[in-house]
């Protein structure tokens, strides 16, 4: 060994007496020179393959005047002088001997205020050597701590960033190779890694955060809160490789830190936030750290937990299909966090930033899984950040939140989220977003198990039929909201539905009759359908003859107090358009019920919106109001008590729309059959004199109906009248002659044909010649009319008048013949009297 020794030594003499020329040149002016001697010192000791030995003596004596090239003004000869250092350091068996000269001189060159060295490639190649020195000479640092915490401080901060990179590299290493001294000083690298931690490049940002974690975890744990805000918004950070190194960071401190106890609360979200990731390998990343992190928990706290292991292993009864469920220790740890963690849940789900919502949103449902039914401790907070989540405009954090719910209903018992829903359902506690509490009460019935709802779900429906429910409000997002309620509900009940079936109809009607979307009225009708399915009815009508006489009843108990602004009159308009003829079975629990809303003191607009509603029924009356004939019974009584008694002229434009609205529905109940001649024989004292009236309406459209009605009884009755009855007929006739309508003058003329059509032998046109005198007059000044069409139409009646009084009709007609603009008409008029006159003289 000793003669080894001698031989290396020997040989390192003549080495370095080979290289005092060149030594002596890096003194020399000429930049060329020194960089000529540089070169040739790495050719005649690096380059030629010394042994280690050797090279340690040789880099012994070239340290000095290496480290003082460094200083050199010629960029080449200090990246050669940082080379040839880097290659001893990396070749030599004992790179600690040259600390006490390396370190100063780096701590010289980059851990100043102003850093000496200009060329960021030369800066790079400096850390680099740094990391080299860290790795070879370890432990040997710890006197250096100082320097090596000032170089990195101004490092990690370069303007390169793959200086940066590789200052945080170093950092890593250094905080590793010397971790009982490195905490002395870790806190002062904490501010320049947050200032680097949002660099531009996601290489440098992956780097930053790798440093941070070790700073950290060698550190003395004080710092954890001022860089846990950092390494929040990375995991948003749009670069895959900076969230895995944040989810990996938190993963290792929860494993590895000494205090980690202290900060569970803090770093769980952080490393749960992983699970949801959009990318795979980091989503496998975190379930596996959170698997480790359970496990050793559950191992250090194996006596706290030894009681309970066996119950906490058994799977809950109802537990969501599909879904693994997380390992004792990664529960217990939840749980035991959970009143730290719920509150920072419930502010920062309305953060202003979207992904933090949506984040917050996804580990809101991770959280509950987890705490499985001990969030029935804190279902209050729960439930009120839920409400405020649900507004959200994001459909993600709504969707996630709602899967949140849906858990909710899984572990926490029926009995008691519905002492806190309904209570919400029933008074919101927010007036500007009343559906919040119906849309989580749609997924919370939609998570509990249908065995351990049953017993509830008569009192869910009572409360959604609710009047301060169902017809407080008209949004459309409240009625959908309302909707899924129903629709959870009919299927939570399985088969049983007899003891709510008529409270969903009711909300049903509800929804239909309130909203004005024709989609939502479509899929509440759908709704209906499945009500009548799942009951093994036929078909919807055969829903309603089953509770028809309780809708009445229930439309019935509030019919005092309705107005135009009432969802019954709407509710109404549902049940007896939907219910087809079943509404002819119960028409006599229906007609007090029209008798009491269509009085003449009632609201004018509900009055006019239900006229309409009948005029269509009525149209239609075999197979809506009449289908069993029972109407018919009815329909003197609504004639005479309904009908008529809204076609009393009132003044205002208001009334006169009531009494169109009427005259609609009567001309409805005349042409539907509702009625029967007979019957209608009998009050034609009371109907005519009301349809007269309503000839003089100033409404185009009261006294267009007006006609019709006049007509349709003329057609049903006009042969049975007497004739001073149709005597008191034909003159308001003849005024609408001269409407402003051509419409009404076009009617009024079909009605003046019925009039003559309905003349019996038991008029005498003799005793009523003044009478057919003055119509004959009328209608002839009328065929010489502007309007062609018209003139037609009153030669056809004139021909048809002639066959009652011939001689009358021909001599009014000769004396208006020569008056006429021209006699056309006239004559073929006369010509047709003369040949009835010729076919039957008198």
């Amino acid at each position: 060994m000793a003669a080894m020794a001698a031989g290396d030594e020997h040989a390192a003499s003549e080495v370095l007496r080979g290289l005092a020329r060149h030594l002596n040149c890096l003194n020399e002016d000429n930049k060329s020179t020194r960089k000529r001697a540089l070169e040739l010192i790495k050719r005649d000791t690096l380059d030629k393959g010394l042994s280690s030995s050797v090279l340690q003596e040789v880099f012994s004596a070239l340290l000095k005047p290496l480290l003082k090239c460094l200083s050199d003004p010629m960029e080449r000869c200090r990246e050669t002088a940082i080379t040839i250092i880097t290659e001893f350091i990396r070749c030599i068996p004992k790179p600690e001997e040259t600390l006490p000269y390396l370190m100063p001189c780096l701590a010289q060159r980059l851990g100043e205020k102003e850093t000496l060295e200009p060329a960021e490639e030369l800066r790079l190649l400096a850390v680099e050597l740094l990391t080299l020195t860290v790795e070879v000479c370890g432990k040997h640092l710890a006197p250096y701590l100082t320097d090596m915490i000032n170089i990195l401080q101004r490092t990690i901060v370069d303007p390169f960033p793959d200086a940066r990179r590789e200052s945080c590299k170093c950092t890593v290493n250094f905080a590793k190779c010397i971790p009982e001294h490195f905490h002395m000083q870790a806190e002062s690298l904490v501010k320049p890694l947050m200032q680097t931690i949002a660099h531009q490049h996601s290489r440098v940002r992956v780097s930053v955060i790798e440093a941070t974690g070790a700073v950290i975890q060698h550190g003395t744990g004080k710092n954890v809160d001022e860089v846990l805000s950092h390494l929040t918004q990375r995991l948003f950070d749009d670069s895959p490789q900076v969230r895995k190194a944040v989810t990996a960071v938190i993963g290792d401190w929860l494993l590895h830190m000494r205090d980690r106890y202290s900060y569970f609360h803090k770093l769980i979200p952080l490393l749960l936030a992983g699970i949801n990731d959009e990318i795979p390998e980091i989503r496998l990343l975190a379930a596996d750290l959170w698997k480790q992190v359970g496990a050793q928990w559950e191992k250090e706290n194996e006596d706290e937990i030894k009681d309970k292991i066996d119950f906490l292993l058994t799977q809950p009864p109802f537990y969501p299909p599909g879904v693994e469920r997380p390992g004792l220790g990664c529960r217990e740890l939840v749980v035991r966090n959970l009143g730290r963690l719920v509150p920072a849940i419930s502010n920062d789900i309305t953060d202003w930033l979207v992904p933090t919502r949506v984040r917050t949103s996804q580990l809101l449902s991770v959280l509950l899984l987890h705490a499985e039914d001990y969030c029935t401790q804190h279902l209050q907070l729960l439930l009120a950040t839920l409400y405020r989540a649900c507004t959200d405009t994001e459909r993600d954090v709504v969707s996630n939140c709602l899967a949140a719910a849906k858990l909710l209903g899984t572990f926490v018992p029926p009995v008691v989220f519905l002492k806190l829903l309904l209570d919400h359902v029933t008074t919101p506690s927010s007036s500007s977003y009343p559906w919040t509490p119906l849309m989580v009460l749609a997924a919370v019935l939609g998570g509990c198990s249908k065995t351990l709802l049953k017993p509830h779900l008569e009192q869910i429906a009572n409360t959604l039929a609710r009047p301060d429910v169902c017809q407080e409000y008209q949004q459309v997002v409240y009625l959908e909201q309302l909707l899924a309620c129903v629709d959870v509900v009919m299927c939570q009940c399985e088969s049983d539905h007899s003891s709510v079936s008529l409270q969903l109809l009711q909300v049903l009607v509800t929804v239909q009759s309130l909203s004005n979307e024709p989609c939502l009225s479509e899929k509440a009708l759908e709704s209906v359908r499945f009500l009548c399915k799942v009951q093994g009815l036929d078909s919807v009508m055969e829903l309603y003859r089953r509770h028809m006489g309780q809708l009445l009843n229930w439309l019935s108990a509030s019919v005092n107090t309705w107005s135009s602004y009432s969802p019954q009159r709407l509710q109404l308009h549902i049940i007896v358009i939907q219910s087809g003829p079943v509404i002819g079975e119960f028409v006599s629990q229906l007609m007090p019920l029209l008798c009491s809303c269509l009085q003449p003191d009632r609201d004018i607009e509900m009055r006019m919106s239900i006229f309409t509603m009948l005029a269509k029924l009525l149209l239609d009356a075999t197979n809506t109001l009449d289908s069993q004939g029972h109407f018919r019974d009815e329909s003197e009584k609504f004639l005479c008590n309904v009908l008529l008694p809204n076609l009393v002229w009132r003044a205002g434009r208001t009334a006169a729309a009531v009494r169109t609205s009427a005259l609609s529905c009567l001309l409805a109940l005349l042409h539907g059959g509702a009625i029967t001649p007979g019957q209608l024989l009998c009050l034609e004292e009371k109907v005519s004199p009301q349809v007269l009236s309503a000839l003089e309406e100033d409404s185009q459209m009261g006294r267009l109906l007006a006609c019709r009605s006049l007509s349709t009884i003329l057609r049903l009755i006009g042969t049975s009248l007497h004739p001073e009855a149709l005597n008191k007929i034909y003159p308001v006739l003849l005024k609408r002659l001269d409407d402003s309508s051509e419409e009404v003058r076009s009617v009024a003329l079909q009605a003046l044909g019925l009039w003559l059509s309905s003349l019996t032998k038991d008029y005498n046109p003799e005793l009523c010649a003044p009478h057919l005198q003055l119509l004959f007059q009328q209608l002839l000044l009328h065929l010489d009319d502007p309007d062609g069409s018209v003139q037609g139409q009153v030669l056809e009646i004139l021909k048809k008048g002639s066959s009652v009084h011939p001689t009358l009709l021909k001599r009014e007609a000769e004396e208006v013949r020569d008056k006429q603009r021209s006699p056309l008409y006239c004559d073929q008029l006369l010509q047709h009297i003369s040949s009835l006159l010729t076919d039957c003289p008198e």
